[in-house]
This record gives structure tokens, sequence and C-alpha cells, in this order.
């Protein structure tokens, strides 16, 4: 046994030294004229020669992605402690977080640094908005998962809300807030460096542009690889705070609510219409207001009605409207395909990591480092390795849906409670038929809440690529709106993006109010 135990770690380094010489090989052999590859001997000799400079970028790029994260997941944390003290304000607060979350960070990255100037401060905020919905949305799962039964005990002894929400539903809560947490690791980093990349003085954005203006692959890659050691280890504190704060499954069964008051078609079509109404009426006040009170310059800073006069009213808004949807359908071909392969290798990683703890300690750096390598970087690369068609932009979707829903997936087989895993142990039941049967209908509130955020993330994954690399799709249309001053339509473009990337999210939160009304009804309660 101590034999085995010793070798494992001979076992890894072996591996890991056979997997740098074939990096190392191809780098230099069948991609050598490509300048696609950075090889390990070059990417250490570039960190050794800039050590200090890309030590400086990297704490400078660091503390912004830190100061958005505790600033993103506060926020996050405070707006569903609201929501459960106040259950009618949640419809509301999921629909503003939504709005915010689809705004996209390649265009609010231009108008922020014309807001803010020079300075941190679109880094700090597009680091924010990357995080906070990621952790709103499974905290708010989370604070439901509740047994019913436990929620009448608590009122039977006369607590109020409060005393509930922390004894009973924000332990109940902590293993989906932590998925959050882990999931905006990534994001934050993500955020910081497309402010970064908007004009910045320094950072490892900065860097990352020098080097690719200056086919500096070498030195491309090493950036990437500070980047994703920083993610990791970001990521490795969240997972280990994780493990010690959440239980390995729950103790309780969860007991189905009492059922829910029916509506009649017409009363479910009046309250979404209100709502949708209320909604879209609260965010052209804080538009119009917030602009007001900032005194932006109505050169850049567009109203309302310049985007309904670009798009509706205006002489040539049929031409401006035949440019969005040529466009959009450009983004949609490759946001749709990625967005289901992301979720789908995000489910079946979950499952196999689930059903075999090699699989997932082999596997699990590799995922993590897939995702924490900086999309923004690497998808140019991706994109020249494959091409400029749809599989290269694809494939950038589905990197950035994976990570979320893998996270969420992993949270949510764990959620099995303890007595079916017991009675499951009891039948000798083989481990695929307790996933079939046990984990993967607990996992269901976690996955519907990471294909939620992924619809939006897959239409922030295809924009990002497209202006990065593509040169097509709406993400092209922004970049170039952004650099020649069109400022009325690029506003309208990110109007296009907001309300696509809404409609994507409300298909999915209907296909999920449907199935968690057979497999978690304590989900479409308080």
């Amino acid at each position: 046994m101590s034999a085995r135990v010793g070798a494992a770690p001979l076992r890894a380094v072996l591996a890991g030294a056979a997997v740098l010489g074939l990096w190392e090989l191809l780098g230099r052999t069948v991609l050598a004229d490509r300048y696609l590859i950075g090889v390990p001997s070059g990417i250490a000799a570039k960190l050794v020669e800039n050590a200090g400079t890309y030590g400086r970028g990297l704490l400078y790029t660091t503390g912004e992605a830190f100061a958005g994260y505790a600033l993103g997941n506060l926020a996050a944390i405070v707006l569903a402690l609201l929501v459960v003290l106040l259950p009618g304000l949640e419809r509301f607060v999921l629909r503003i977080a939504l709005v915010v979350y689809c705004l996209p960070l390649v265009a609010l990255g231009p108008l922020l640094r014309l807001v803010y100037g020079f300075g941190d401060g679109p880094q700090i905020t597009l680091a924010a908005l990357a995080v906070f919905t990621l952790t709103l949305v499974p905290l708010l799962v989370g604070l439901r998962a509740v047994p019913r039964n436990w929620l009448e005990l608590t009122a039977s002894y006369g607590r109020g809300r409060w005393t509930t929400l922390v004894a009973v539903r924000g332990r109940a809560a902590l293993p989906y807030l932590m998925a959050g947490l882990q999931a905006s690791v990534p994001a934050a980093f993500l955020g910081a460096l497309v402010g970064e990349f908007t004009g910045a003085e320094r950072g490892l954005g900065v860097l990352s542009i020098l080097a690719m203006r200056s086919l500096d692959t070498d030195g491309l890659w090493a950036l990437m690889v500070l980047s994703t050691a920083v993610s990791l280890i970001g990521y490795g504190l969240v997972s280990l705070a994780a493990r010690r704060l959440t239980p390995d499954q729950p103790t309780v069964l969860l007991t189905p609510p009492s059922p829910i008051e029916r509506r009649s078609l017409s009363q479910r079509w009046a309250r979404a219409l209100g709502g949708a109404a209320a909604t879209v009426a609260l965010v052209l006040v804080i538009w119009v207001g917030l602009f007001a009170a900032l005194g932006l310059d109505p050169f850049f800073a567009k109203m309302p009605w310049d985007v309904w006069d670009w798009l509706v009213s205006g002489p040539a808004a049929s031409e401006h409207r035949a440019e969005l949807l040529a466009a959009l359908g450009q983004t949609a071909a490759v946001a749709i395909p990625g967005y289901f392969a992301g979720l789908l290798a995000g489910v079946l990683l979950a499952a196999a990591f689930s059903l075999s703890r090699r699989v997932r300690l082999a596997l699990t750096p590799v995922a993590v480092a897939l995702r924490c390598v900086p999309i923004i970087a690497i998808a140019p690369l991706l994109v020249a390795a494959l091409g400029r068609g749809a599989l290269g932009t694809a494939v950038v979707v589905a990197i950035m849906t994976f990570f979320p829903t893998l996270v969420s997936c992993l949270a949510g087989l764990r959620q099995l409670p303890g007595q079916v895993a017991d009675l499951f142990a009891s039948y000798a039941t083989p481990p695929g038929r307790v996933l079939l049967l046990g984990r993967l209908p607990a996992m269901a509130p976690a996955f519907f809440a990471a294909a939620r955020i992924a619809a939006p993330t897959a239409v922030l994954g295809a924009t990002v690529a497209e202006w990065l690399a593509t040169g097509t799709g709406l993400g092209n249309l922004m970049a170039v709106d952004a650099a020649t001053s069109r400022y009325t339509s690029l506003w309208s473009t990110v109007v296009v993006v907001t309300l696509v990337s809404l409609l994507a999210y409300l298909i999915v939160e209907r296909i999920e109010a449907r199935v968690l009304a057979v497999v978690a009804p304590e989900q479409r309660r308080w």
C-alpha cells in the first residue's frame, strides 16, 4: 500500500514531463511556423527575462480582479438575502440582475473607459459585473433548497424570516454559494482583462496586447500561464473553503411543499407581461437617470430615444435593422451549438467525476486550467488554429459555458439526500444506477441554474471571439462601432445583444419551471 502511495507522485511527475516534452516537440516542428503555440522552454525564458514587468502587471490585474470579485459577490449575497426577506422582489431583482449580466463586456469596456477615464475603474466594474449573476442565481436556488417541514417547524416556534434565513436557509444554501464563488474566480479575471484591453495603462491585458501585436507567441503564452496560475490558486482556495464548510451530502430527505395555487392562462400572461413592463420601465429610468446624474457627453452616451430612432423611426432604420439582423444571424450560428456543447461537456464530465475518483483527480486540473486560461487571450489562438468559420468560435463558446456548468453540476450531484443514499446502499445498487436514478434528479436545480447562466454567457463568448479574431457577427460590429465612434449604432447593438440574451435566459427558465415542478417542487416557492 505504501509503495503505491509513494509511486503516485512519481507517476504524476513523469506524466507532466512527458506532456511538456510533447508540447516542446510539436511547438518546434509541426506548429513552428503558425505562431500559435509557445514552447515550454521559450515560455520559461520569457518568464525569467521579464520577471519584473510581468510581476508588476500580474499584481495590478490580480488586485483589480479581486476588488471586482469581492464587490460583485457581496452585492449578489446582499440582494439574495433581500429576496428571501421580501420574496415579492425576486422576479424584479433577477430581471435587473440579468439585464446587467447580459450587457456585453465588449461594448461596456470602451463606454466605461469614457466614463471613468484612465485608472482601474472599468476593470473593477467589469470584474464585478462578470461575477454578480454567477453567484446570485445559484445562491437563490440554494436558499430555496430546504424541506417544507423545516420551515413549518421554525414557524411553529414563532421564529421570523430572519431566524429561518440564518438557521435553515443559510446552511442549505452553502453548497450553492460556494459553487457560485468557484465559478466566479476566472470570470473576475476575464472582466479585469477586458477592462485593460480598452485603454488601461498597465496590467496583463496591456502586456497581452503588446505580445499579440508583435507576434510574441512565447510572451503571450507566458502571460496566459501566469493568469492561469493565479486563477487556479484562487479557485483552489475557494474549493478548500467549500470542502470545509459544506457537507458531502444532505442528511435530511427533502419533502415536497404544499400544492401551489393554480392560475389561469390569462392570469399567467397578465403577470408575465406586467413584470416585463415593470422591468423595462425601471431599466429605462435607470438608464436616463444615471446618464443625467453623471452629466455624460451625449456624443457617446446615447439615450433610449436615440436607439429607437436608429432602429425604428429614423430614415435609415431599415438599413440599420438589416445590418444588425445579419450580424445576429452570424453570432447565433456559433453561440447556439457552443452553448449545447458546453452544457453537455459539463454534465458528462461531472457524471464521470462522480463515478470515478481517478478520473476526477486526473481531469480536474485540466478542466480548471482550461477555463482559467483567459479566453480573451486564447480566443485568437483557437480561431487561428481551427479557422475563422463557425467551429473556432463555437469552441470558444463551449469553453466559456462548460466550466460553470461543471462546477454547478458537481455541487448538485452531491445533494443526494442521505436517506436516499442509504437506501441505494442497502440494495447494493451499482454506482451508475445510483447516478441515473438518484444523483441526476438531485442535480436538476443546480443544472438549470447553470443552464440559465450559460445562455447569456454563450452570447458573451461568441461576441468576445468575434471582437478579437473572426471579424464577423455582433462582436465585430460593436468593435467597429467603438473604433469609428458610431455610438448610436453601438448602443443599439448593445440593446439587441441584451434582449437576445434575455430571451435565451427566459426560454431556459420556462423549461426549468416545468421540469422542477416534478423533480424539485421546493424550488417553486419560498
